[in-house]
This record gives C-alpha cells, sequence and structure tokens, in this order.
C-alpha cells in the first residue's frame, strides 16, 4: 500500500446498525449536512468516498396536489387517433 501526500484527518467515528450507518454530529456540521440531505457512497481503487447530495428546499412548497374529485382531460388519449384513421399527410 502506498502513502498518499494529501494528508487525512480522523474525525470521529459512526455506528452500523443493520444497514444503516450513523453520522456523528460533528461531521454533519463541518459537511453542513441536514435533514433530508442524502450521502452517495462511492468505491473507487481501493478508497471509500462519501458525496453528499444536498436536498433542494421547497421543491414543492407550492403543490396543492390533486384532490380527485374534479373532472380532468382525458390526456391519456390526447393526440391518438384510432386505427384506420391516421392521417400521413401528403402521399405524392
Amino acid at each position: 500500500m502506498s502513502e498518499s501526500s494529501e494528508a487525512t484527518e480522523l474525525i470521529e467515528e459512526g455506528a452500523i446498525s443493520g444497514n444503516q450507518a450513523s453520522i456523528p454530529a460533528t461531521i454533519r456540521e463541518r459537511a453542513d449536512i441536514e435533514d433530508g440531505d442524502r450521502v452517495r457512497w462511492r468505491w473507487r481503487d481501493g478508497e471509500l468516498s462519501v458525496e453528499v447530495v444536498r436536498q433542494r428546499a421547497g421543491v414543492f412548497a407550492e403543490f396543492e396536489g390533486f384532490d380527485g374529485e374534479s373532472e380532468t382531460l382525458d390526456h391519456d388519449r390526447t393526440g391518438l387517433d384510432p386505427a384506420g384513421e391516421y392521417d400521413a399527410g401528403d402521399e405524392s
């Protein structure tokens, strides 16, 4: 195993329980990891790395949803012609 010229620092250790890993508070604070963020694990050349994938705040903040009580357009059939009535345009 070769020595890396890049310095490494052990900040803290986390625990594993089942298939979940805890991220110590020191690391969450230093990496600015907040509730809803995700971590992406990568294995490359024998080294494990972690990337923080930030949650986009307020993506659906204005979304009111659909209550299902009002009529909607039949969008599943829009633009489809019944078989035999397809117009391919001018065939000259």
